[in-house]
């Protein structure tokens, strides 16, 4: 399979960005039916949620302004302070700012956080996290009758196998994705290297109908994607490491942001080389050799 060196998008974002199965994705989330001619207008922001790595999608949808993300790793708690600066650039971008100093009310899409669950850990079929959740003081002192200055609710759903049933079966392309996954993940319990249990997980998915075309028409986009996702976590547990060692140097924070940035940037330097799997490993493990001695 020949990497493909541009491309840093996940396998969730490309797949979801056809406007159809967007359209029937959300559709089986909110549990309507939207007809085929109401438009979607993607404008997704790159590199703001998640640097260097794009996992997410914004659109615009029958006057809703949708911001969705798929979550492989453990739910980050601050997802929705997170998603307020993003949802500030996305009006930003999409708002004729000149307007916005007229006496005249301008009229915004309404706003929909929505996360997709599909890590290893266990979590509830559905969760909301809230923003107020992390207000240092004052809120309790609210009386009854008053309402926040601000919130801003993030609606999670879990879409690996046996959860949410209900949308799973009224999006074929999410059931698909989720037992794609899925695959990969028993493949990796069986023994095998990550690198087989991409490729294993691919030829199981053609050949047993799933993502098919997809994966028939950009397996080796697939695969780079997917690799670079699931290596993810392991960069950025790398870069803890050597956050925690510079930080009893140079202090906490500021050694953890280095660390973190330094192994982070490494990795991804190396995937945009299109250089071979092989030798990216030999990279990683020969750097964490040099770091040690």
């Amino acid at each position: 399979m020949k990497v493909n060196r541009k491309n840093k998008d996940s396998v969730f974002s490309f797949l979801f960005s056809n406007p159809d199965i967007l359209r029937e994705l959300y559709s089986a989330i909110e549990g309507i039916t939207l007809p085929p001619d109401i438009p979607i207008d993607i404008n997704t922001l790159s590199g703001v949620l998640y640097k260097d790595k794009i996992n997410d999608l914004s659109f615009i949808i029958d006057n809703r302004l949708v911001v969705l993300i798929e979550h492989q790793s453990t739910i980050n708690n601050n997802i929705p302070l997170r998603l307020l600066i993003y949802i500030a650039h996305v009006y930003e971008k999409i708002v004729n700012m000149r307007k916005v100093y007229q006496s005249k009310l301008e009229k915004i899409p309404f706003p929909e956080f929505i996360v997709l669950y599909n890590g290893s850990g266990k979590y509830p079929d559905y969760k909301e996290l809230r923003l107020s959740d992390a207000f240092k003081e004052g809120i309790e002192n609210l009386r009854l009758t008053e309402t926040l200055p601000l919130e801003l609710t993030v609606q999670v759903y879990n879409i690996n196998q046996g959860h949410n049933p209900e949308i799973l079966k009224k999006c074929k392309t999410l059931d698909n994705y989720s037992i794609f996954i899925d695959k990969i993940r028993e493949n990796q319990k069986s023994g095998l290297t990550l690198e087989n249990s991409f490729k294993n997980a691919i030829e199981y998915c053609i050949e047993n109908n799933i993502l098919k075309k997809f994966l028939e028409e950009h397996s080796s986009e697939a695969f780079n994607m997917i690799f670079t996702e699931w290596n993810w976590d392991d960069a950025l547990e790398v870069a803890r490491e050597e956050g925690r060692e510079d930080g009893r140097e140079e202090g906490l924070e500021k050694g953890r942001e280095e660390g973190a940035e330094k192994s982070r940037q490494f990795f991804l330097d190396m995937i945009n080389q299109g250089l071979p799997i092989e030798e990216i490993k030999q990279r990683l493990n020969q750097t964490e050799r040099d770091d040690i001695h």
